[in-house]
């Protein structure tokens, strides 16, 4: 049942239309940040329960229509649908706050993680933290898959493309990008013929009705087009010219001044492609980094690569968040006249800048053209197959995370067509499955929040590391 929300001020006539102050907006963002655990999935669950559910700023139609374009983007779809959503609501300002603080506490994180890790290795007891933290993670995603399940999948057709994007992704290693395309030309297809089951899948379906059957407000934004988000030519060139030199000015001067061997050059290069090409998040594109970082580059030892999608894995903010850590460790290692750590720090923070500014071109040049194209049917039919197919992928992400938290050992099986990761049953880890329906229950059964069940699973876990049940 919609709500209507009413806010009176002295200064009412300052505000946006929808009533949300910039600083309201901060703190709602911080507190998004400071939750975004448990990879996309996750982050995109909380997202979803804060602003839709619990604060009402914008409708679930108009969500899962943003959803649905950052899906399509290379890059973190849960930072940029934070970076959408806060352009939505209070224009360039508002996305970069939201964008921005999406990736600050992992970033703070990830840099307290790789000192750890450079100067003490593995400590056992962060590993302990990361093992009770882990099991809780594994939880909040498997919360994520029903949730987002129940609202996306509407009909037996959706749940089906579903079905097929999970075997496509898991059992046949089908790029990502090949299911989300192949999804949204079903959905194009279906939504020009008419196929009903495609008009009703996204979800949120405008405004809802009071008895009497006259509209209420089911979210503080409506569902007009704002007029910051009406598209220009000359608004777009703008936006272009500005963050493509943000992105690329720093890369061009590293090359002038340093030359093309140096490591903070190859760093900005090497992520800046990655950039581009990273749909479907971490996972997507582990394999290839772990390869060049390790084979070609020399910047991690075999293994490392590992350690740092852990920390990733187990810190707010998204999981390619990894990313850093590679460029710490990269410059770590090749730290030229500098101190080895002030090396680290600099080389991951130019991966960071190289990975995540050209989200905010993504969207600040897209949106406005996606926005206009709300209501067209074919588009949002294909929008609703892409719904449909990413509850398959993001399913394939959890079990992907349970296989390597429960299971210490996993098998590669590979019989033509089937290519997929199988869990060593002999290496089940018993402590990890205990913590993880602990876990499960506690969110499932008890309603018990993220952040009290992320600190049970922690204390638990350097609980078991100091009577000796787990290395």
């Amino acid at each position: 049942m919609g709500v209507s929300v009413t806010r009176a001020s002295p200064r009412a006539a300052d505000l946006p239309g929808h009533g949300v102050t910039l600083r309201e907006a901060f703190w709602t963002w911080l507190r998004v940040a400071a939750l975004s655990f448990g990879g996309p999935a996750g982050q995109i669950a909380v997202m979803h329960r804060i602003l839709v559910e619990e604060k009402r700023w914008v409708s679930e139609e108009r969500f899962l229509h943003a959803l649905n374009y950052c899906m399509l983007l290379p890059g973190p779809e849960a930072q940029q649908l934070a970076t959408y959503i806060g352009w939505l609501m209070h224009r360039t300002l508002g996305g970069i706050m939201a964008g921005g603080l999406f990736v600050v506490p992992g970033i703070i994180a990830i840099m307290g993680l790789s000192y750890i890790y450079a100067g003490w290795g593995n400590v056992p007891i962060i590993a302990a933290l990361f093992f009770g933290l882990k099991a809780a993670v594994l939880a909040i995603v498997v919360e994520a898959v029903v949730r987002i399940g129940r609202r996306a999948l509407k009909n037996q057709l959706l749940i089906g493309l579903a079905a097929a994007a999970f075997v496509g992704i898991f059992f046949l290693n089908i790029p990502f990008p090949i299911i989300v395309f192949a999804a949204a030309l079903i959905g194009f297809i279906g939504g020009t013929m008419g196929i009903a089951a495609f008009q009703g899948g996204g979800g949120g379906h405008g405004p809802a009705k009071t008895a009497g059957g006259q509209a209420v407000v089911d979210s503080l934004l409506g569902e007009q087009l704002p007029e910051h988000a009406r598209p220009t030519v000359m608004r777009a060139l703008k936006v272009s010219a500005l963050w493509l030199a943000l992105w690329l000015i720093p890369v061009a001067t590293l090359l002038w001044a340093f030359g093309i061997d140096n490591v903070f050059s190859q760093i900005a290069i090497f992520f800046s492609k990655m950039a581009m090409v990273t749909f479907g998040g971490a996972y997507a594109v582990l394999a290839y980094v772990a390869q060049q970082a390790v084979e070609h580059y020399g910047w991690l030892k075999p293994g490392e690569m590992l350690d740092g999608l852990g920390m990733a894995e187990t810190t707010p903010g998204p999981l390619i968040m990894v990313l850093q850590f590679v460029g710490f460790m990269a410059a770590l290692r090749d730290p030229g006249g500098l101190s080895p750590m002030l090396a680290g720090t600099l080389g991951g923070l130019l991966a960071t800048w190289v990975t995540f500014t050209p989200c905010f071109l993504w969207i600040f040049l897209g949106a406005p053209f996606i926005e206009t194209l709300r209501g067209n049917k074919a588009l949002s039919a294909a929008l609703s197959a892409i719904t449909a197919a990413v509850v398959g992928v993001v399913l394939n992400l959890a079990i992907w995370f349970a296989i390597h938290t429960v299971f210490r050992q996993t098998i590669p099986v590979r019989v033509f067509p089937l290519s997929f990761e199988a869990p060593n049953l002999a290496s089940v880890n018993l402590w990890a499955v205990l913590l993880s329906m602990a876990a499960a229950i506690a969110i499932f059964r008890f309603k018990v929040g993220m952040i009290p069940t992320l600190a049970a699973c922690c204390l638990a876990g350097i609980g078991l590391y100091m009577v000796g049940a787990i290395g």
